[in-house]
């Protein structure tokens, strides 16, 4: 198991690539963006293919012996450390010219995420962690709420819910918004901000990947929350879905999927 001092080092570089990849976004968020489309019909852009790029320069400087596994890029090396990099998540938002999107980094250890770094550049806010460190936005130390029942004043928010409305899940889902006082869809790296600083108690998504949250459920953790899928497994490289709250909710809110 890595250390906490290799863990506070590598989050700092983590830090240094994510800052490298917002100068190569900026650029191009300013001078206009040409858009493709992927094989799944899915958007990426120049911009998205030269900040994994620039991401991947200050990592591998640092860890030259590590595996990556990016969004634009694939699998490239295999061995215990493996750096996961989405150079933009969101990218739809990039292209319509509203700036919830953001770069996520995170690090698995032997299949354990250890640390995560969410930069929303134009956002303008980055959140931070690593394995027992405590979860940090913008360096100031951040805890989820203290939430422990649905009520009237418990704020959810899903997003990317397309499967959960093709089957019994979408009845789960209405269940449990009848029991909230507010729902919201902020999507992307926003709600899981939210809900790591204590201002959500909930959220749910069930068509991601795990290079959109893994980063994202580090921060969540460390922050005092429990992250899992829709069935109460842990984040692996096959992660379709979330389930992430305060943990006397999740625990409430699993018994709705299983």
């Amino acid at each position: 198991m890595p250390t906490d001092a290799f863990l506070d080092s590598a989050l700092d570089i983590a830090k240094q690539a994510a800052q490298a990849a917002a100068k190569v976004i900026a650029r191009h968020w300013r001078a206009g963006i040409e858009v493709e489309l992927k094989a799944d019909q899915t958007p990426v852009t120049l911009a998205d293919r030269e900040a994994e790029a620039a991401i991947k320069r200050v990592l591998r400087e640092a860890f030259p012996d590590h595996a990556y596994y990016g969004e634009e890029e694939g699998h490239d090396g295999d061995g215990d450390f493996l750096w996961l990099i989405d150079p933009i998540d969101g990218t739809r938002s990039f292209v319509r010219g509203y700036p919830m999107f953001s770069t996520q980094i995170a690090l698995m250890h032997c299949g354990e995420l250890v640390l995560g770094v969410s930069s929303a550049s134009e956002f303008g806010e980055i959140a931070w962690a690593r394995r027992g460190g405590g979860a940090f936005l913008d360096g100031n130390p951040i805890r989820i709420a203290s939430t422990n029942a649905f009520d009237a004043q418990t704020a959810i928010s899903f997003g990317n819910v397309k499967t959960l409305s093709r089957g019994p899940g979408w009845n789960a889902l209405a269940g449990l918004i009848q029991r909230c006082g507010r729902t919201r869809g902020y999507g992307d790296f926003y709600h899981y901000h939210l809900l790591a600083r204590g201002s959500l108690d909930l959220v749910i998504e069930s068509d991601v990947n795990i290079l959109d949250i893994a980063a994202l459920a580090v921060i969540v953790r460390e922050a005092g929350g429990i992250f899992t899928d829709l069935t109460g497994r842990e984040p692996t490289l096959a992660t379709t879905s979330v389930l992430a709250a305060t943990p006397a909710l999740h625990a409430q809110a699993l018994t709705l999927w299983l």
